[in-house]
């Protein structure tokens, strides 16, 4: 079967790559379904794309910052024409359902229109300065060529995070895109371009971690950079990054707890667990892998639960009635599968699930069965790690404090959640969950964008998506006004 075959963007200019390697994308839920065929790039690429990037500066940074963001309006304006073909391609590269890539895409658009407001809102501040007949203030200044690394499994809506607010503040940008979902990314920024971004603003290089990844993240001409993915490959960047002094947001994994009190609307709950546990399948840094359940509802909870993990209906995305799609490839099946032998080595109960799916529907792609374990403790591994699949640990606890410990026994700190109908006990889980985002009544994932996005311990470095983006992309400047038309000294003294 033929299929496209894509290249780097480079100062505008779409290039191979200058090894001549290539890979294929293929659709998870379809092998013989070739997406595409992208470049596997190098150090050369990237260095081709920062010195694009680094020309482009002296004159994007200069751009009155409304006019930039006049650009993403239009670039929001645009996505929302090609919303559903964006959304059926993102289908076939990444595997999740329709309604979910449509909502992927729909972040983008909003990621657009909210950042196109900022390019009126990059305020600084003024204020009295200690001496006479002199002004002080202090204004935002972009901080140069951005290195930007997204995942497969939002391979839209996150690379939105990140270009548009580096975008409107004034930087230029080389973006590496998964390597299982360069098309999405590559949708984007043809969107962008067709907005009227400058050739040279964004470039594109395709390719894996180990190379193109790695380049970038060491390259001395690039300022910044903005990571999404593992713990484990986070720490990585964030040391080699180090060694140029170069700033550094890492948004990474995630062990997500629900918490549901005996007070709460069981139905409710049910249904959040149900959506924030296989979402995506499974797939996303938010998902809902642990759901703490208090003892006086746990049985009920249970078997309600496992018999609708059951009725969920796999197959390709695609299909409209399809709920679950597949796993993005063979590697993250393998992981679903070890950590299911894990589990049930260590005494967890499993009640459904934990199997590839090779039959029917799901004969060419990488399936993986909605996957519910019981029985399990806080110190279980299956508690304590990232899956990153359809694989969910259920945790028994007597009272409120108990379960607040649970779920802070972990190594992340991204989402949590808790169903109760008591205010008192609301409120006291969002003082004391030690993570980015907390969730009343709702399951841990939906994160909206105008909201700082990211969390604590070895989930993130201190820096936040949506609401804090700003704050990464730019610089402070303080700049100082003396019409005394005399020397004066401050911090010196300068009592008359």
């Amino acid at each position: 079967m033929s299929h496209l075959k894509y290249h780097n963007l480079i100062a505008g200019q779409w290039l191979p790559a200058a090894s001549g390697k290539t890979s294929l994308n293929v659709n998870p839920a379809d092998h013989a379904d070739i997406v595409g065929e992208f470049p596997s790039s190098g150090a050369e690429d990237v260095n081709r794309a920062v010195e694009a990037a680094k020309a482009a500066f002296r004159i994007w940074r200069l751009v009155p910052a409304p006019k930039r963001a006049e650009i993403l309006l239009r670039t929001g304006i645009l996505l929302q024409e090609r919303k559903e073909e964006f959304a059926r391609q993102m289908t076939r590269e990444m595997g999740k359902v329709l309604a979910e890539t449509r909502g992927d895409v729909q972040e983008a658009i909003d990621e657009a229109f909210y950042v196109a407001g900022e390019g009126r809102r990059l305020f600084g501040v003024t204020t009295p300065s200690e001496l006479q007949n002199k002004f002080a203030m202090s204004v935002r200044m972009p901080v140069g060529v951005v290195g930007l690394i997204t995942p497969w499994n939002f391979p839209m809506a996150i690379p939105s995070w990140k270009l548009f607010p580096a975008l409107v503040a004034g930087n230029t940008c080389v973006i590496k895109p998964a390597t299982d979902t360069p098309l999405s990314t590559y949708n984007l920024v043809q969107t962008l371009a067709d907005a009227g971004i400058p050739e040279g603003v964004i470039n594109i290089v395709s390719g894996g971690g180990s190379d193109a990844g790695q380049a970038l993240v060491e390259h001395p001409d690039v300022r910044a950079i903005s990571f999404t993915g593992s713990s484990a490959v986070g720490s990585h960047v964030g040391q080699r990054a180090a060694a140029t002094f170069k700033q550094v947001s890492l948004e990474m994994g995630g062990k997500n707890a629900m918490i549901v009190m005996q007070d709460t609307n069981l139905d409710l709950a049910l249904d959040g667990a149900l959506w924030g546990a296989f979402g995506t399948t499974g797939q996303r840094c938010t998902a809902t892998s642990r759901i703490l359940l208090q003892r006086g509802i746990a049985g009920a909870f249970t078997e309600r639960f496992v018999a609708r993990a059951k009725r969920l209906k796999i197959g390709n995305g695609l299909d409209e009635s399809v709920e679950v799609g597949p796993q993005v490839n063979a590697s993250q099946i393998e992981t679903s599968r070890k950590y299911v032998e894990i589990a049930k080595n260590e005494g967890a109960e499993l009640l459904c699930g934990g199997h590839t799916l090779t039959d029917g529907a799901c004969a060419n792609g990488t399936f993986f069965e909605p996957t519910v374990f019981a029985g399990v403790k806080p110190a279980m591994r299956i508690a304590r790690e990232e899956v990153f699949g359809p694989v969910v640990a259920l945790l028994e606890f007597d009272a409120f404090e108990q379960a607040v410990e649970i779920a802070n026994s972990i190594d992340y700190g991204l989402s949590t959640s808790i169903y109760t109908k008591n205010v008192n006990r609301a409120f006291a889980a969002m003082r004391d969950l030690e993570a980015g985002i907390t969730y009343i009544n709702a399951p841990t994932i939906g994160a909206e964008v105008h909201l700082p996005f990211g969390g604590v311990k070895q989930t993130g470095n201190g820096h936040r998506e949506g609401l804090g983006a700003i704050d990464f992309f730019t610089t402070w400047k303080a700049v100082y006004v003396d019409y005394s038309d005399k020397l004066q000294r401050a911090q010196i003294d300068n009592a008359e």
